[in-house]
C-alpha cells in the first residue's frame, strides 16, 4: 500500500500531518532517563540500529552529567565505527539574496529595507567559483534566497555554469543546493543539472512557532515546506538534506522532529536524509527572536551527540556559524562535514573582504569561524582527522537506497577512507604549503596502515603515485 507523504491515515480518525506536536510531546512527557535505559539505548545505536522516537526522548530528557557523558562517549565511538576519522570539507556560495519571505530571524527578510540585495551575474559566479577552486575547494553548496527569480531553470543554469569552471587542476565535483521548496517538475529540472544533495530546512517543526516566525510569503505554508522533500523523492531526487534552526523553539522538540522526519522518509521511500544540519541561531539584521529558547554551548554539544546516536548512517553538517572552539570540540561527537573558508556576502570569494569585517545588511547572519580552508585543514591534520573532498558516492551512484545499503551497516568506511586519502593527496600536491604537506603525508601514511587490508593498501598507494605524476580525480 502506498504511504502518502503528505498525511498518514488512521482508521476512523481524521488525517493528521506526519509531524504531530501532541505525539512528540507525549513521548517527551513519558520518557524517564535511567542509567540502565540510557546504556541500553546507546548500545543499540552502537550496533548501528536507528533509534525509535521513545528512545530519542529518553536521551533528550537526560540531565544527569554522568549519563550525558555516556551519550557523548557513545557518539564518539559510533562516529569512528561508521565514518572513521575523516571530515568532508565544502564551502557555501551565495548566488542571490532576493527574498519574498519575511522570516523574523533572517537578515534577508523582505521587510529589511537596509539589506543590500544582489544576484551574481554569470561572470561574477564564474569569478567566485574560480577563486574557490584556486584555494582547493571541490564541493560547494549554492544558496539562493526564496524568490521567483531563482526558478528551477535558473538554479539548473547556475549549477551547469559552476560545473563548467576549471582553473588549473581545480574543479567543482559536487554542487549541492539550499533553496526554496519546489514542485515535482521543478525538482526534476534541477536533478537533470546533476546536483548532489537538495537541502530544505524546516527551521522549526513546531507548527505554532513556525507560524509566528514566518508571517508572510510562500514560506508561511508549514505543510508545503514539510512535504517538499517528498516531492523531491517523487521526482527521482533521492539525495536530500533536512535541518532545523536551533534556538527558535525547545531544542528537545526539534531533535524529535528531525527523527520523526527521518522516520517518514524511510517509511515512504526506503531512504532517509543523506544529511542532517543543526545550525544554531546567530545575530542577523533586524533580528526578532524570543531568547527563552536560546541553546547553550553545553546543550548544543549534547544535541549533536544525540543526533549521531539517533540516526547512525546520516551525514551531519557543522557550519561556520559556530566559533572555532565549539567546532573543534563537537567534531568528535559525530559531525562528518564542515564548511571552511566561508564567506556569505554575495561575491566575497572573488573580492578581498577580510579587512572590512562582516556587514549584516549584506549577509544572512553572523559567521563566527572566519578561518581559511588552509587553516581549517591544518588544524584537522594536527588533531589526526583526515580531511576529505570526496565526491565518489554521488558520482558512482551510491545515493538514496544504494547509499543506505552501504552506510547503514557501516561499510561506507571502506570507501570513505581511501577516497579521503586520495583527495587529500591532490590537495597536498596542488595547494598545500610545505608544513601542511608534511603533516598531510604523515596523516595519510597512518590512515593507509590503519586500513589493515594489504590489497587495498597497495591499490591506494598505487593511486597516490599516479596523483604525484599529475593524474587527478581517482577514486574507488
Amino acid at each position: 500500500m502506498k504511504f502518502y507523504p503528505e498525511k498518514y491515515s488512521i482508521p476512523d480518525e481524521p488525517q493528521k500531518p506526519f509531524i504531530d506536536a501532541d505525539e512528540i510531546n507525549s513521548y517527551l512527557n513519558k520518557a524517564i532517563s535511567t542509567r540502565e535505559e540510557v546504556e541500553r539505548i546507546v548500545a543499540k545505536s552502537l550496533d548501528k540500529n536507528r533509534l525509535s522516537l521513545p528512545e530519542v526522548a529518553v536521551l533528550v530528557n537526560t540531565t544527569d552529567p554522568e549519563l550525558i557523558e555516556v551519550i557523548k562517549q557513545g557518539a564518539k565511538e559510533l562516529k569512528k565505527k561508521v565514518y572513521g576519522n575523516r571530515i568532508v570539507l565544502f564551502a557555501p556560495l551565495y548566488v542571490g539574496n532576493l527574498c519574498s519571505n519575511n522570516c523574523k530571524y533572517c537578515g534577508f527578510k523582505s521587510s529589511n529595507t537596509q539589506a543590500v540585495r544582489k544576484t551574481l551575474t554569470e561572470q561574477e559566479l564564474i569569478n567566485n567559483v574560480t577563486a574557490l577552486e584556486q584555494n582547493g575547494q571541490k564541493r560547494l553548496i549554492l544558496v539562493y534566497g526564496e524568490h521567483r527569480t531563482y526558478s528551477p531553470e535558473y538554479i539548473a543554469s547556475t549549477v551547469r555554469t559552476v560545473y563548467g569552471v576549471k582553473s588549473g587542476n581545480g574543479e567543482i565535483r559536487r554542487v549541492n543546493i539550499n533553496a526554496a521548496p519546489l514542485d515535482i517538475d521543478g525538482f526534476k529540472t534541477v536533478k537533470e543539472a546533476g546536483i548532489g544533495t537538495y537541502q530544505v530546512f524546516q527551521e522549526t517543526y513546531h507548527p505554532e512557532a513556525y507560524t509566528w516566525y514566518h508571517p508572510t510569503g510562500k514560506k508561511a505554508d508549514y505543510n508545503y515546506r514539510l512535504t517538499s522533500l517528498d516531492r523531491a523523492q517523487e521526482a527521482g531526487l533521492d539525495d536530500v538534506g533536512i535541518g532545523v534552526l536551533f534556538g527558535l523553539y525547545d531544542w528537545r522538540f526539534e531533535v524529535m522532529g528531525l527523527v520523526r522526519h527521518t522516520n517518514h522518509l524511510e517509511a515512504c521511500y526506503n531512504v532517509g536524509p543523506h544529511t542532517i544540519s543543526f545550525p544554531r541561531l546567530q545575530d542577523a539584521a533586524e533580528y526578532e527572536i524570543d531568547m527563552k529558547y536560546h541553546v547553550s554551548d553545553e546543550e548544543f554539544t549534547r544535541i549533536i551527540a544525540i543526533l549521531r546516536l539517533a540516526v547512525p548512517y546520516t551525514g551531519m553538517i557543522l557550519t561556520a556559524r559556530e566559533p572555532q572552539h565549539i567546532r573543534s570540540e563537537v567534531l568528535q561527537y559525530g559531525c562528518s562535514q564542515v564548511d571552511a573558508g566561508t564567506k556569505i556576502e554575495m561575491g566575497a570569494y572573488a573580492e578581498n573582504h577580510e579587512l572590512l569585517g562582516q556587514d549584516l545588511n549584506k549577509e544572512q547572519f553572523l559567521i563566527n569561524d572566519e578561518r581559511s580552508l588552509a587553516e581549517v585543514i591544518d588544524e584537522l591534520l594536527e588533531t589526526d582527522y583526515l580531511p576529505s573532498f570526496c565526491t565518489a558516492c554521488y558520482r558512482k551512484g551510491r545515493t538514496g537506497e544504494h547509499f543506505m545499503e552501504f552506510s547503514v551497516p557501516g561499510f561506507i568506511k571502506r570507501f570513505c577512507t581511501p577516497n579521503a586519502i586520495l583527495t587529500l593527496s591532490e590537495y597536498i600536491m596542488d595547494y598545500a604549503g610545505d608544513q601542511t604537506a608534511e603533516k598531510g603525508w604523515r596523516v595519510i601514511e597512518k590512515n593507509i596502515r590503519d586500513l589493515n587490508e594489504p590489497r587495498l593498501e597497495e591499490a591506494v598507494r598505487e593511486r597516490i603515485e599516479r596523483i604525484k605524476q599529475g593524474e587527478r580525480d581517482l577514486y574507488f
